[in-house]
């Protein structure tokens, strides 16, 4: 059985093992493979005669799916799984599956350190520091950003599986309550801390916005002009989901305006990062680059679940399938 990694890298860097796929077939790790969907006959060619392909970014389309006949599998190195055209998938009876739970502790802890870097501009405060801000300053203390305390506040989630959940743990540990928006409603999971809402209520009610759904595109641009014209002002929102959720020239001029007290994003419209985007020179914006799912545990974990995956299919029992 010959099996195919398109972009290998990032889950891998080498240190990870890809032994324990080795051990179902022949292996074939390409670090990159173009995002560009121009190059859609590269996946073909990588791919060639192969029946099971794994992607984590690289897009695999319809015209690709077509191309390749053998192709039985496709396995989606990630939780979001908008890469590969279920529906050309589906109608070709090719099995695709998503990993959706490799993450939630990790993205969860990274949704706070950039709230709480925020909040208290830690590694700013250091470099100035480092500077002999403090050495040449007349008191024994300085601050140069507002220093902000969670406790009391409003953490507005929108998007309340796992990861949801388990920001909204954090949050209440820090004292806060929790508005959650979510298509689907778990009410038992109400709480004198924690409670569903409509979104125009949470935006309306949250000190601090944090990002947790799947792109979709009932939900691209969820956060955009109008949208912020319903929130606080001062409002912090977070993003470590999926860069268009937000409309990224709105935010900007939301954050440069002071409507917005700051932003961090770990994700953004196009990616890499594009030397124009808005963000990059907006105020009080961190931006990290795609980093909350890449902690060694996490990696680990995924690469577990990926096989496992895999190996649930070929016993014709596949389990985390996208296109039933």
């Amino acid at each position: 059985m010959k099996i195919v990694v398109l972009d290998g890298y990032t889950l891998n860097s080498g240190d990870l093992s890809w032994e324990k796929l080795e051990k179902i077939g022949d292996v074939t790790v390409y670090d990159r493979t173009s995002y560009d969907l121009k190059e859609q006959d590269k996946v073909v060619e990588r791919v060639g005669d192969a029946e099971i392909v794994f992607t984590n970014k690289t897009p695999v389309t319809r015209y690709a799916i077509d191309k390749m006949p053998n192709l039985k599998y496709i396995g989606v190195l990630a939780t979001g799984y908008n890469v590969v055209d279920i529906d050309a998938a589906k109608e070709r009876g090719v099995v695709v599956t998503n990993i959706p739970t490799y993450g939630t502790t990790a993205v969860s802890q990274m949704t706070f350190a950039l709230l709480l870097e925020l909040c208290h501009h830690v590694g700013h405060h250091s470099e100035e520091v480092k500077k002999g801000a403090w050495t040449n300053n007349q008191d024994w203390c300085f601050w140069n950003y507002p220093l902000i305390e969670l406790a009391g506040k409003n953490m507005g989630i929108i998007g309340f599986g796992r990861i949801g959940q388990a920001v909204a743990q954090i949050a209440e540990a820090f004292g806060m309550k929790v508005l959650a928006y979510d298509n689907y409603q778990n009410k038992e999971l109400e709480r004198d801390t924690l409670k569903y809402v409509e979104l125009d209520e949470l935006l309306s009610e949250s000190d601090v916005i944090s990002l947790h759904c799947p792109l979709f595109e009932s939900n691209q641009g969820i956060i955009n002009r109008n949208t912020i014209a319903k929130m606080k002002d001062k409002v912090m929102i977070i993003n470590t989901s999926r860069g268009p959720l937000i409309v990224e020239e709105d935010l900007a001029e939301a954050l440069n305006n002071g409507k917005v007290a700051g932003a961090a994003v770990d994700v953004v419209s196009t990616e890499p990062i594009e030397n124009n985007n808005p963000l990059l020179t907006a105020k009080n914006c961190i931006i990290t680059p795609h980093i909350a799912w890449a902690p060694h545990e996490s990696r680990k974990r995924l690469m577990d679940i990926a096989v496992d995956n895999l190996e649930k299919f070929l016993l014709q029992n596949p389990i985390n399938v996208v296109n039933l």
